[in-house]
């Protein structure tokens, strides 16, 4: 991995709908026509490959999960190998019967599957019942060492967390990868949508800045039942300058990074040298009362 080369990456952020093979498909062809494009590092939305089924609580989704690695992984193992690209594949994994996991795979440019990553922060909010379906990852933060860059994978609610971010740069991430399902509800239309896309923006941006990386998010885009999804997603780099964004429509965002800016950027601001670790131990505290 020359750092002085540049690395194509492509987002595709498209709708999904309850036709699961329609679905794997259709993201197939659009991998396809990235890797025409020039990519090398292909990324998908969080659980690409079914509806939000969160927005309601029923038992019936989880004959929807699978192992990880299993089928889906196998298939675009394959896919992965015959275009020579990096896939980043998030998924609804079965751990066991009453055990499940929001969950992203990497699968190398040799079509080996490198490991995965089981999201952290799972929300509980009207339309986004998370918690009845996923427990929180127990594989902590780290980072896959792909053909082309080092790759750090977090997903949609970890995106909030400026900790988990920290971490996984920490670990030697190039990339901050957060796939993502994020959307506006029928109250939220207008004005208020547009502020919180302008938020969710912020804070991604502002982990590439704090931690000297780059940042690609991919949102699904369409409507599902109550939820507008907004698509836009985006790459920045270490100073937090959006290198380019999607529309709200499906599409296949490709752009370049260039790792060289990572030491760069991390020379001129040194924010990890000027730590001070050894004043942050409150930080694993839930929160900080009066008198302690």
């Amino acid at each position: 991995m020359n750092p002085e080369r540049p690395v194509t990456i492509s987002l595709i952020q498209t709708h999904c709908t309850s036709d699961i093979e329609d679905n794997l498909s259709r993201t197939e062809q659009f991998i396809r026509q990235a890797a025409e494009n020039g990519a090398q590092i292909i990324l998908l939305q969080e659980l690409f490959a079914w509806p939000y089924f969160c927005q309601e609580v029923h038992e019936r989704f989880f004959d929807w999960a699978e192992p990880v690695p299993g089928p889906i992984i196998h298939r675009f193992e394959s896919l992965a190998r015959e275009l020579e690209v990096v896939i980043v594949l998030p998924l609804f994994e079965k751990r066991t019967d009453g055990l499940y996991h929001n969950t992203a795979a990497v699968i190398d440019a040799d079509g080996k599957y490198l490991g995965k990553y089981r999201k952290m922060h799972i929300p509980e909010d009207p339309g986004f019942h998370e918690k009845f379906y996923f427990t929180p990852g127990d594989l902590g933060y780290s980072v896959f060492k792909t053909r082309y860059a080092t790759l750090g994978v977090l997903i949609c609610w970890d995106q909030w967390y400026p900790e988990a971010a920290r971490l996984t740069a920490m670990a030697g991430a190039d990339l901050l990868i957060y796939p993502t399902a994020i959307a506006s509800l029928p109250q939220e239309e207008g004005s208020v949508a547009t502020s919180y896309i302008d938020a969710w923006q912020t804070i991604q941006r502002s982990h590439a800045i704090a931690n000297g990386c780059f940042v690609a998010s991919i949102n699904r885009t369409g409507q599902e039942n109550n939820l507008s999804f907004w698509g836009r997603s985006f790459v920045c780099n270490p100073m937090g300058t959006i290198l380019a964004e999607a529309s709200g429509d499906d599409e296949v965002l490709t752009t370049q990074i260039h790792r060289s800016e990572i030491s760069t950027t991390r020379n001129s601001w040194p924010f990890f040298r000027d730590r001070r670790i050894d004043s942050y131990n409150a930080i694993v505290s839930r929160w900080i009362d009066d008198g302690e």
